[in-house]
């Protein structure tokens, strides 16, 4: 891949990929890799909280207490968990399309709760979730 002029310079050909290492920044001969992806946490919680209230409403399950004991958390953590469902449904589909990118959550569960407390569907908005990161 290199070779060698008459002026004892050295040229290298081939293809040199930016990278940033902390800080700093340098030059790689293999390509950054693809980001890694995955849903957001604030989705799996979302789709866990259907699936639980589904078996609650065929009566796989007694009620909360029971679906609490089964996964082995607390009552008060079962409510947090079920009072997602209680999100507009266009709230709940942009929840489920989130996604990670290396590590970075766009959206904690504890400010989508805030949302919760509001009572009419109209009035739930992403915008009033002030730790949503666009």
């Amino acid at each position: 891949m290199s070779a060698t002029a008459k002026s004892g310079t050295q040229v290298v050909t081939g293809e040199l990929h930016r990278v940033r290492r902390g800080r700093g920044k340098g030059f790689s001969a293999e390509p950054t890799p693809e980001p890694v992806r995955r849903p957001a946490r604030v989705a799996v919680t979302l789709a866990l909280a259907h699936a639980i209230q589904r078996a609650i409403d065929r009566g796989e399950i007694l009620d909360q207490a029971v679906a609490a004991r089964r996964l082995g958390v607390t009552r008060a953590r079962m409510t947090q968990i079920l009072d997602l469902t209680l999100l507009a449904p266009d709230l709940q589909q942009a929840i489920m399309c989130l996604e990670v990118s290396n590590g970075a959550e766009p959206l904690s569960e504890r400010r989508l709760r805030k949302l919760v407390s509001v009572t009419t569907w109209s009035e739930q908005k992403l915008d009033r979730c002030p730790n949503r990161r666009a």
